[in-house]
């Protein structure tokens, strides 16, 4: 049994691309602690599914929200699985991302536009249209990405956008506290995980990232999803617009 600090028995959690990668694990996490949990997804109907399987199996209360972000009617369904219960929504995490991975030369209006969508904008529009539903004590989590602060090969679009959510999650820390709500960053390392396929020399980047991290692996996304849970556990109420890295000591100048 965990300590009743880190439980989030009654509370409900909507997660953005709950249903992949780290915000699988995220769902998963927060569910085992006793949440509610809203995994949001567009695509993948075959993991969506194997997650939702997986959490009968374990009794877990996770329900599936698809609902495509990037367009009115897709915060809007969002909004309305949320505010369902609106008496206990405790909290946002959001994971949805995408991007192209490109030089900037080959870059188009359409490759910025199509990631500033997802994973800034609709940020934006999800948090204003929850502010009024959350409950006192509430905890948003925003996962960033390394390159928010440093550049990384093809990243460019990506990154600027991760800098922005950064950015707008500090602003909304200290705008939010005064009502209860924390505001803070999750930050991961490399994380293995299905989103690498689109990378190029993807093996040959997460070997080199593992070889340079103190740990000597890449950290997993259960680990970032722990980060997570503290951030929107009883464990973390004094932690405040804070960028958790969780990266195995990777980013240290060693």
């Amino acid at each position: 049994m965990s300590h009743p600090l880190f439980s989030l028995s009654g509370g409900l959690y909507v997660v953005t691309g709950g249903t992949r990668g780290i915000g699988r694990a995220v769902s998963f996490r927060l569910a085992r602690e006793g949440a509610t949990v809203i995994a949001n997804y567009v695509r993948g109907h075959a993991a969506a599914e194997a997650l939702a399987n997986a959490a009968r199996d374990e009794s877990l209360a996770i329900s599936l929200c698809r609902a495509d972000l990037t367009l009115p009617k897709g915060i809007e369904a969002l909004t309305k699985a949320a505010t369902a219960a609106s008496d206990r929504l405790r909290g946002l995490v959001y994971c949805a991302a995408t991007g192209v991975h490109k030089p900037y030369e080959e870059l188009t209006l359409r490759h910025y536009d199509w990631t500033f969508a997802l994973n800034i904008r609709a940020f934006f529009e999800l948090v204003k249209r929850l502010l009024p539903h959350f409950s006192p004590g509430a905890s948003i989590v925003a996962i960033s990405s390394p390159g928010a602060v440093r550049t990384v090969p093809g990243y460019a679009a990506i990154g600027a956008s991760k800098g922005a959510l950064d950015a707008l999650a500090r602003h909304l820390a200290v705008e939010l506290a005064p009502r209860g709500i924390r505001v803070n960053i999750v930050s991961p390392g490399a994380v293995a995980t299905e989103a690498w396929g689109a990378i190029p020399d993807a093996e040959a980047r997460l070997t080199q990232l593992a070889d340079r991290t103190p740990l000597g692996r890449l950290v997993s996304a259960d680990e970032v999803a722990l980060a997570v849970l503290y951030l929107c556990s009883e464990a973390g109420r004094a932690i405040v617009g804070h960028t958790l890295v969780v990266d195995g000591g990777a980013s240290l100048p060693l």
